[in-house]
C-alpha cells in the first residue's frame, strides 16, 4: 500500500491500482460506535435483540477522509449454540471493497459469481433507513476455509455478510436474527459490549 502523495490523491497498491485503504480497529464502545457513525456511508448491521449472551467487541471500517468509510465490520462474541464460545463478524459494504471477502478468505473481492444461483440457505430480516418496516433478505452459504461458515447477501444496495466461527456457528443463522442498522434514528440501543475481537486484527 502507498499513500497518497505528490502525483495521486489515492491510496494505491501495486496490483490493484488506486485502493481504499483499510483503517484500525475500533475498540468496543460507545466512542468507538460514535466514530463508525460518524464516518460510515454504508449499514451499520447489529442482530437486535442481541442472542442470549451475546456482546458487541469492535468495529472496522474501510475508507478515508474523502470517501467516508464504505466497508463497515461489526465484531460479536457470545457462546455458540453447538459448543463453546463464537464470534461474528457482520460486514456491509458497496461492491468490489473487498472486506467482506477478506474475512471469508476468498482471493476476490465479492462473493463470487453464481453464488445466488440456488435458492437462499436462509433469510434475515433487516430493518433500517430504507426499510423501517424491516424487510426480508435472502442469504447465501459462501464455500469458504473449513474453520467458518460465511453468508453473503445483498441488503440497501450494498453487500451483506455474516461470518462465524467456528463453522458449526453457523447454526445461530437459523434462529433468523434480526438485522438493524444503527444509523437510522432510534436505531441505537443501548448496546452490551465486551473485550475487543482479535478477529478484527487480521
Amino acid at each position: 500500500m502507498h499513500a497518497p502523495g505528490l502525483w495521486s490523491s489515492d491510496w494505491s497498491c501495486d496490483l490493484h491500482g488506486a485502493v481504499l485503504p483499510g483503517q484500525p480497529p475500533k475498540r468496543p464502545g460507545d466512542e468507538g460506535l460514535a466514530a463508525v457513525l460518524q464516518e460510515t456511508r454504508v449499514p451499520v448491521w447489529v442482530p437486535w435483540p442481541l442472542p442470549l449472551g451475546w456482546l458487541v467487541t469492535g468495529f472496522r471500517t474501510v475508507g478515508d477522509e474523502r470517501t467516508g468509510a464504505r466497508a463497515c465490520a461489526v465484531a460479536l462474541s457470545g457462546p455458540g449454540l453447538l459448543s463453546g464460545p463464537a464470534d461474528m463478524l457482520l460486514i456491509a459494504e458497496e461492491p468490489g471493497i473487498g472486506l467482506g471477502a477478506f474475512y471469508a478468505g476468498l482471493d476476490g473481492p465479492d462473493p463470487g459469481e453464481g453464488f445466488d444461483r440456488r435458492p437462499a440457505h436462509v433469510k434475515l430480516n433487516v430493518q433500517g433507513p430504507t426499510a423501517t418496516s424491516g424487510h426480508s433478505v435472502p442469504m447465501w452459504a459462501v464455500p469458504s476455509k473449513p474453520d467458518r461458515a460465511v453468508y453473503a447477501g445483498e441488503a440497501m444496495a450494498d453487500w451483506l455478510w455474516v461470518i462465524l466461527w467456528p463453522a458449526d456457528a453457523g447454526v445461530l443463522m437459523l434462529e433468523r436474527p434480526q438485522l438493524v442498522d444503527l444509523r437510522e434514528p432510534g436505531m441505537a440501543p443501548d448496546l452490551p459490549y465486551g473485550a475487543f475481537s482479535p478477529r478484527l486484527d487480521h
